[in-house]
């Protein structure tokens, strides 16, 4: 075993794929893992902020900079890419938020919410393994950046 394969993020990765062998289920996770990051992210958007000085998305920006910490702890790398995901989530967040109201921002998020998690358990179905973070509620911290870990092993970029 390499030095490499010792790194945190290298052991939780092996563990996630463990479960997620099959190609269909890892398609699934490519698409729904990001889906469900935004609705976390306009979930916490649409928490009301009270006084004047701070806008909607404040809840957001705490979590979103709290998780790109674990991100950059785990690879500078991941953590760059991870927060230049996190941008771009907040400005379609943002954009969203202006073209339709927060309340409709809210409805959208919840309707994808659940599209995408329907779109997971079927998935897990498929590849008859049960969700990696009903054993270490980590992984729903570890799904995101392992599907952009996919991203940059495709482009030949180390992390």
């Amino acid at each position: 075993m390499n030095a490499t394969a010792q790194r945190p993020v290298d052991r939780w990765f092996a563990s996630y794929s463990g479960d997620h062998v099959n190609e269909t289920n890892q398609l699934i996770h490519v698409f729904a893992v990001p889906a469900i990051l935004w609705t976390v992210v306009a979930l916490l958007w649409c928490i009301p902020v009270f006084g004047t000085w701070v806008k909607s998305g404040m809840w957001a920006a705490l979590a979103m900079f709290a998780a790109w910490m674990y991100y950059y702890k785990l690879s500078r790398p991941l953590g760059f890419g991870m927060l230049a995901i996190f941008i771009a989530m907040a400005w379609l967040t943002r954009w969203l938020e202006a073209l339709l109201g927060l309340q409709n921002l809210f409805y959208l998020a919840v309707g994808v919410f659940v599209l995408a998690w329907i779109a997971q358990f079927i998935g897990h179905k498929i590849e008859g393994k049960k969700p990696s973070f009903l054993t270490d509620l980590t992984y729903l911290l570890i799904g995101p950046v392992w599907v952009l870990s996919k991203f940059y092993r495709k482009m030949g970029w180390r992390y």
